[in-house]
């Protein structure tokens, strides 16, 4: 297990829209408004535009650059992803991961009621990096965890993160069921993020015991996920969350669109969760 720190940087959030490299293309951010969410009548917030990166400084620029060239590099050797152009990795990747950065931003600090600028996130599952070690890059003062149960993508992780200079960031190898019941875990995270791991019932389960009270679990969806998270109520439950709101985020997706699922944690996961590795998937609540 690698523990990276740092000295962030001065780089001004949210993130301001212009052009990054010449691979992009732009889409202007629309108003957010956010609007509670009752269980039986889920609706869904304003579109949120993709980013670019007009306010990242030439270190993060080149840090994005670094990351897509390993991802594409090692990608020749293991499976960490089906997308092997860099056009489409940073379209469907790169902005689809930063996509999701205004939710989390906003959310925090409205429902929060504390400052984004130094927050303790983890990345559930997090695979080739994506979203969390995207979110590391875009907000240098982020401590990001990256949680990964696989060595080969640990090792992948671990040679991204020294490739980028990465100082704020530490990849994890295990389970997010043992990880939730590991006292140095269990609760310390101010936000848990997961894209494309399991359906909401299964990640309420890995990512909530993780996130303190007061924090925020953020689940990066497709197009039309309400049916998934009704169903996921009584797991959602169960952990002591409630669904807040559901964002639209523009992404590269068939649909155009991808969905920030955004839940808060209202009080304390009882300590019978989460279960044994692999129940949560065999047996979702």
């Amino acid at each position: 297990m690698l523990v990276w720190r740092c000295k962030p940087p001065a780089v001004p959030f949210p993130l301001s829209l212009g052009t990054f490299v010449k691979h992009f293309s732009v889409i202007e951010p629309k108003a957010f408004p956010f609007h509670r969410i009752k269980a039986k009548s889920l609706t869904t917030a304003a579109t949120i535009g993709t980013h670019n990166f007009d306010s990242f400084s030439c270190r993060q620029k080149q840090q994005i650059r670094l990351y897509v060239d390993t991802l594409l590099q090692w990608n020749q050797k293991m499976n960490l992803t089906a997308v092997t152009d860099v056009d489409e990795v940073m379209e469907r990747h790169i902005e689809d991961s930063l996509a999701i950065l205004p939710p989390i931003q906003d959310s925090y600090v409205s429902h929060c009621n504390a400052s984004i600028d130094s927050i303790k996130l983890v990345d559930v599952g997090t695979g080739a990096g994506l979203p969390g070690l995207v979110l590391a890059i875009a907000c240098p003062a982020w401590k990001v965890t990256l949680l990964e149960s696989m060595n080969k993508r640990c090792d992948f992780l671990e040679h991204a993160v020294s490739v980028t200079g990465l100082s704020n960031v530490e990849v994890v190898r295990g389970r997010a069921e043992n990880l939730g019941q590991n006292v140095s875990f269990r609760e310390k995270f101010d936000v848990a993020v997961a894209r494309a791991v399991a359906e909401m019932r299964i990640l309420a389960e890995y990512c909530l015991p993780l996130v303190r009270v007061g924090g925020l679990f953020v689940a990066a969806k497709g197009h039309d996920p309400q049916e998934e998270v009704r169903n996921a109520e009584r797991s959602l439950k169960l952990m002591g969350s409630s669904t807040l709101q559901l964002c639209s985020v523009e992404s590269r997706s068939p649909y155009g669109q991808r969905t920030a699922i955004i839940c808060s944690k209202d009080r304390p996961t009882p300590r019978k969760y989460p279960r044994d590795p692999g129940t949560p998937a065999k047996l979702p609540l």
